[in-house]
């Protein structure tokens, strides 16, 4: 049960963590927040360095969809898939 509950909170970070970086593509699309700004450029660096490892293998099998990213979407909808299907399948909660 304690690894059941540690990988919910290790899923339960990253869904927040890719919450705020599909939130701050957003306003930096819609240019309400500037890139050249010192603390949105190192939010926006960081949040990248963060998530590239999850995207990159998505982005890998995925059509090329210039200029509309779904690698996002995709590990969105698989992580919460892992968090509320997955895992409680696994551990035999449901």
């Amino acid at each position: 049960m304690v690894i059941y509950q540690l990988l919910q909170l290790v899923l339960g970070v990253v869904y927040w963590i890719m919450i705020i970086h599909i939130i701050m593509s957003w306003l930096i699309s819609f240019q309400v927040l500037n890139n050249q700004q010192p603390l949105v450029a190192q939010l926006w660096t960081g949040l990248n360095k963060l998530l590239e490892p999850i995207y990159r293998p998505i982005r890998r099998y995925m059509p090329d969809t210039h200029p509309l990213d779904l690698a996002p979407l995709v590990a969105f909808v698989i992580l919460i898939a892992l968090r509320s299907i997955i895992l409680p399948a696994v551990f035999g909660l449901r």
